[in-house]
């Protein structure tokens, strides 16, 4: 009786692995891999018109690679990730300074009310963006802007969120608010993981809080802040929400502003689907670029770090 369900027990657990996977692979190349080798097979193809004169037809026909060469020469284009860059310079650095801030305030241990402020810092994440673009745009308008307010009863006029180069810190505040309690989340668990005995031994040796903080669990949480920095970082290359609300606010976001609403742009208003796969991949293909070279550049500090 052993003998006979032995070889049926082991092949049970052989299968079971593959039982398990099964529902993430079949979502994945759903939801993932058959769209994106749909794109390419789209970035391939062009349509042209066929037939004498101008009122040919107008057919899909493959024209090989250029789409990417219409977009890699697309000055707007590139424009649009100059904006991006902007746009990052203010919101990931201030993200994830004040995610990691809030976290070592909740990871003191004679800080009051942690539950209450760890909820209302996490609370913006839960508003989906655009109902947070539309309610800092009321903010931000010249009409309705309670900052705008008080500074026009001061004498001072009113501030100009959505005008010139104020479109950027404006734009970033948006994603600052939602963004700060979903790292600050990540950090913060990341430091409830380090050994209480560590920050004790530094107390005994007589270093401060500060001290703490900045020699011993910053460097302990750093795999913490490099996820973050990623997700920072990825969220980055693909803002859309934010800008595509607040443009009919004001004169100053463009239908190509960032990369996102140029391809939206090509695919939906110009109809030229081909034009907008090749935009995608070469998107997607950057952002996994630029995610590995993060990844590896990171790994190879800690390591030398450690040697």
């Amino acid at each position: 009786m052993t003998s006979l369900q032995g070889p049926q027990s082991a092949r049970r657990r052989t299968r079971a692995p593959y039982l398990l996977v099964a529902p993430a692979v079949l979502l994945f190349l759903a939801f993932l891999a058959v769209p994106i080798g749909y794109a390419v097979y789209l970035s391939a193809r062009g349509l042209r018109l066929t037939g004498p004169g101008i009122f040919g037809t107008r057919q899909e026909i493959f024209v090989g690679l250029d789409n990417y060469a219409r977009v890699l020469t697309d000055a707007e284009f590139w424009a649009g990730f100059g904006r991006l860059a902007l746009y990052g310079l203010i919101s990931v650095p201030l993200t994830l300074g004040l995610a990691l801030l809030f976290a070592l305030l909740l990871d003191y241990a004679g800080a009051r009310g942690r539950r209450f402020a760890r909820t209302a810092i996490f609370l913006p994440y839960a508003i989906p963006g655009v109902t947070a673009s539309l309610l800092w745009g009321f903010m931000y308008l010249p009409s309705t802007s309670p900052f705008s307010y008080f500074t026009k009863e001061l004498g001072l006029g009113g501030i100009p969120f959505l005008a010139g180069d104020g479109i950027y810190p404006s734009l970033a505040n948006i994603a600052i608010w939602g963004g700060v309690g979903f790292n600050m989340i990540i950090i913060f668990t990341s430091l409830r993981g380090i050994p209480a005995e560590l920050s004790d031994a530094a107390r005994i040796d007589g270093a401060s809080e500060w001290r703490i903080a900045w020699h011993v669990k910053i460097p302990l949480v750093a795999p913490a802040l490099v996820l973050t920095g990623l997700f920072a970082l990825i969220g980055t290359l693909q803002v859309y929400g934010e800008p595509t609300t607040l443009a009919p606010m004001t004169t100053e976001i463009s239908q190509t502003w960032v990369p996102l609403m140029h391809i939206y742009r090509d695919a939906f208003i110009r109809d030229d689907l081909p034009l907008a796969s090749a935009a995608s991949v070469i998107l997607a293909a950057g952002t996994l670029v630029v995610s590995v070279v993060l990844l590896k550049l990171t790994q190879k500090r800690a390591s030398g770090g450690l040697s």
